[in-house]
C-alpha cells in the first residue's frame, strides 16, 4: 500500500510517524501546491492531508486511490461529491483537540485578565526594582468567580469550557449557532442576550451560513465594554475591521484571538501594527497542537488506514 502525506509539515516534524511505515511505503512532503498534487498521488492507495485540496483537478490521476484521510475536523477542502463518484472513501478526525483547545482558551483570557504583558514588562523594564511598594496596583484586574461566561457554540469543546468555567466560579450560559445543541446544565439564551450579559464570550462553533460574520460591529456594540471576547473557532466568524474599530474605541475591553480570516496573517490584516497586547492577544492557530492531541490525531488517522486495510483484504477475499 502507497501512502501519501501531502503536508506533512502542518501537523509538525516534532512527531514520530514511524507507525505509518508499519503500514506502507510512506512518501511525505512538506507541502504541495495543488499542480503539484496529480503527479505526487497518480500511484498513492492512501492520501493524508491537511488543508491541501482534493478535487477532480488535483488527484484524477489517481487510478488506485482508496482512502483520503484528513488531519483535522473540517473538510472544506474536500469535493466530496467527486470522491463519492469515485468510490473513494475519506475520513476525518475529530474530538482529539478538546482538551488542548480548552486548555488554551484560558490562556488567552488569564493573559488579557489580569494583564500579563504590562505585568512582565514593569518587572523586566527594571521598573520594578527601583518602586517603593512591594505590589504595583497601576493595572488592576478582577476575579474571574462571579463573572458570567457566554459560550457561542455548544459542542465538545464549548461544553468543556464552560465546565473548566464553571470550576472557576463562573455563571455559564450558552447560545447554540446550530440550534441543536442543547443541555440542561447551564441556560440556553439568545445571541443578543449572550452579548449583552457575559463578562467574557468565548466562540467554539464551525464556521458555516449561520456563523459567518456573526460577531460584526451590530453584535459587538451590545456587549459590555468590559467585556473579554475569545475566538477559538473559526477566523471569518468575527468580522476583523469591525473588532479592530472596536477595539480602538473602547467598545469592548480586550479580545483574544487563535484563528483569523486569513492564515497565515494576511499583510492587509486591520490587526497588523495593534501594539497594545493589554487589549489584543493573539496566537497562530495553535490552539489544537499539543504534542498530546497531534500525537492522537496521528494514531488516530494510523487506525482508519488499518481499518480500511482491513475492509479491502475482506473484499479481496470474498468469492
Amino acid at each position: 500500500m502507497n501512502i501519501v502525506f501531502l503536508d506533512r509539515k502542518s501537523i509538525g516534524h516534532d512527531l514520530d510517524l514511524s507507525e505509518f511505515d508499519t503500514l506502507g511505503e510512506v512518501t511525505m512532503y512538506d507541502f504541495s501546491a495543488p499542480e503539484e498534487v496529480p503527479e505526487r498521488v497518480r500511484d498513492a492507495d492512501v492520501i493524508v492531508l491537511n488543508k491541501t485540496p482534493i478535487n477532480e483537478a488535483t488527484i484524477h490521476t489517481a487510478a488506485r486511490l482508496k482512502l483520503v484521510c484528513v488531519t483535522a475536523t473540517g473538510t472544506n477542502n474536500l469535493d466530496k461529491d467527486y470522491l463519492e463518484r469515485q468510490g473513494i472513501a475519506w475520513r476525518n478526525v475529530a474530538g482529539y483537540s478538546t482538551e488542548t483547545v480548552a486548555q488554551h482558551t484560558f490562556a488567552l483570557l488569564f493573559y488579557l485578565w489580569e494583564h500579563g504583558r504590562y505585568y512582565d514588562d514593569y518587572v523586566k523594564s527594571g521598573r520594578y526594582a527601583g518602586d517603593t511598594l512591594f505590589t504595583h496596583y497601576d493595572n488592576s484586574f478582577h476575579e474571574l468567580s462571579g463573572k458570567t461566561w457566554g459560550i457561542i457554540g455548544l459542542g465538545a469543546i464549548g461544553r468543556r469550557v464552560a465546565t473548566i468555567a464553571a470550576a472557576f466560579g463562573c455563571s455559564v450560559q450558552y447560545y447554540s449557532t446550530s440550534g441543536r445543541n442543547h443541555t440542561d446544565d447551564w441556560p440556553e439564551v439568545s445571541l443578543d442576550e449572550l452579548l449583552e450579559t457575559s463578562d467574557i464570550v468565548s466562540i467554539h462553533a464551525p464556521l458555516n451560513e449561520q456563523t459567518k460574520g456573526l460577531i460584526d460591529k451590530a453584535a459587538l456594540a451590545k456587549m459590555k465594554s468590559s467585556a473579554v471576547l475569545l475566538n477559538l473557532g473559526r477566523g471569518p466568524i468575527i468580522v476583523e475591521a469591525d473588532l479592530k474599530d472596536a477595539l480602538d474605541r473602547g467598545v469592548i475591553a480586550a479580545a483574544g484571538l487563535d484563528v483569523l480570516t486569513v492564515e497565515p496573517m494576511s499583510k492587509q490584516s486591520p490587526f497588523l501594527g495593534f501594539e497594545d497586547s493589554d487589549r489584543l492577544y493573539i496566537t497562530p492557530h495553535i490552539a489544537w497542537a499539543s504534542i498530546e492531541a497531534r500525537t492522537r490525531l496521528m494514531h488516530i488517522i494510523a487506525d482508519q488506514i488499518r481499518d480500511a486495510m482491513g475492509l479491502l483484504e475482506e473484499c479481496e477475499g470474498t468469492p
